[in-house]
């Protein structure tokens, strides 16, 4: 073999390691790029025995209503490269967790506008009429378990009364249990004139139980709504706080 024909050889050799070691950093980045998920949001719902089937219709066509709001869908596609997945499950005993709409990945007005359209359309079924906050919590970290790979997750409870049944809320939120999680809430009260009996807590009462037993996590926080007749006013400012804040640090990754 000639001195010529080796150097061809050396050359195209090197040629083709450039070139796959080029493909290789293309592959990484579009995977990248892929995998990119600024925030996973998992929203749970009431649907106890407390919710009637009015109330029930309010909470869905609330949470739609405030998705598909202006200021919400503004933030929530802010960010194109880095988009925010959501769940929607509803919650009541400790064996009824029922998915309504899965994991979404957000990428546009008109994902979110079926989004909505499939929470608008949703039909009620039968479940317990007891509350299982913990067994919630607990089927909640486990969807959001399911997007590791984002950079903040959050579960988002929405109640209107205290655990009884299954385990207590405070026993399975504990940080060695879920992580990075975040665990907010939106509590639906209603003032001490409205109440009934004295079975029902006040909303001070059931803000000071979540408080104490529900939120976790770094800048957890709650958010009341007097009635579901205001639950789509304080869905919407709750979701806008949830994703106002991403750090540098995360956007430099």
């Amino acid at each position: 073999m000639g001195k010529h024909e080796k150097h061809w050889q050396l050359v195209t050799f090197s040629a083709f390691r450039s070139l796959a070691a080029a493909a290789l950093v293309v592959a990484a980045s579009l995977s990248s790029a892929q995998a990119a998920c600024r925030q996973a949001l998992a929203l749970g719902l009431d649907v106890s025995g407390s919710v009637d089937a009015e109330e029930y219709q309010l909470q869905l066509q609330g949470l739609a209503a405030a998705l598909t709001s202006p200021n919400v869908t503004s933030s929530i596609l802010s960010m194109p490269k880095a988009p925010v997945k959501l769940l929607v499950f509803e919650w009541s005993g400790q064996n009824y967790q029922r998915i309504l709409v899965p994991w979404t990945e957000i990428l546009n007005d008109q994902t979110l506008q079926n989004l909505s359209a499939e929470l608008r359309q949703a039909m009620r079924r039968d479940a317990p009429p007891t509350t299982a906050l913990g067994k919630a919590i607990q089927s909640g970290i486990g969807f959001l378990n399911q997007q590791s790979g984002c950079w903040k997750r959050t579960l988002d409870i929405s109640g209107d009364g205290k655990n009884n049944t299954g385990p207590e809320p405070h026993r399975v939120n504990l940080p060695e249990q879920i992580g990075n999680i975040v665990i907010n809430a939106l509590i639906i009260g209603i003032d001490a004139a409205s109440r009934m009996s004295h079975a029902e807590l006040s909303t001070d009462e059931l803000t000071a139980y979540f408080s104490n037993r529900v939120l976790s996590g770094p800048g957890a926080f709650s958010e009341v709504a007097i009635g579901f007749d205001d639950y789509e006013r304080a869905m919407s400012r709750k979701l806008l706080r949830e994703l106002e804040f991403i750090s540098m640090s995360q956007l430099d990754q």
